[in-house]
């Protein structure tokens, strides 16, 4: 039951970064939760983007780290 909250949670926030990315014409999408990290596939202009690391790290990862305590981690897939 706590991961589905967890799940719930990570989709809810990755819905409210997805319009940034989208208006940078990429996109990303939840895959998976397993073992405190969230999986996500980042799809169009951030696929090739030369900061792609620091959107995933300084971005999306410090934004669920924050506000979700179970998430440790962010991977792009």
């Amino acid at each position: 039951m706590e991961k589905e909250k967890t799940i719930e949670k990570i989709k809810e926030l990755i819905e409210k970064m997805r319009p940034f990315l989208i208006n940078d014409g990429g996109d990303i999408e939840f895959v998976e939760y397993k073992d405190h990290t969230v999986y996500i596939h980042l799809s169009g202009a951030c696929q090739d983007c030369s900061l792609i690391d620091v959107t995933i790290k300084e971005g999306i990862e410090e934004m669920l780290v924050t506000e979700i305590p179970e998430v440790k981690g962010v991977i792009n897939i």
